[in-house]
């Protein structure tokens, strides 16, 4: 699978997203900003990484927090995972928010997010009138316990 990737004009310092061990399942992106930005406790903005990709019909990227950041700072995604179409070709943006305590400061460069890319399959949708039963059943949330 090839994945092209196109750095927005302005932005081609940056490095390229890279897996940053051999093991890694996601990609780290890094911030395209020009100017320092303050998150402030329950504050969200949306955050440019500098790429446009081109994906394989059939795959999507997905756009997912960084474990550090949460664990470290209280930083995640709110839409996460956010989803990559393989035809949309435009900048990809993140939306961050600060879940923790303090003011959290993004610099440009900084490791903010990773992206994976999933192979993803178009079912064929079939309107019926019943579904088959489960052990499961209609159970929901929480009906596994603990």
């Amino acid at each position: 699978m090839l994945l092209k990737i196109k750095k927005v004009k302005g932005f081609e310092d940056l490095p390229t997203p890279k897996f940053m061990t051999s093991g890694a399942a996601g990609m780290d992106l890094f911030a395209a900003i020009h100017e320092d930005i303050t998150v402030k406790p329950f504050e969200r903005h949306k955050i440019p990484i500098g790429i446009c990709i081109e994906l394989p019909k059939g795959y999507e990227a997905q756009i997912r927090p960084r474990s550090g950041l949460a664990a470290n700072y209280g930083i995640t995604l709110l839409n996460s995972p956010g989803t990559v179409d393989w035809d949309y070709r435009g900048e990809i943006n993140i939306i961050l928010i600060n879940f923790g305590t303090e003011d959290f400061i993004i610099k440009k460069g900084d490791r903010i997010a990773q992206m994976v890319i999933n192979k993803i399959e178009t079912p064929i949708i079939e309107l019926v009138e019943e579904i088959s039963e489960s052990q499961r059943g209609t159970g929901g949330f929480g009906s596994t316990g603990l």
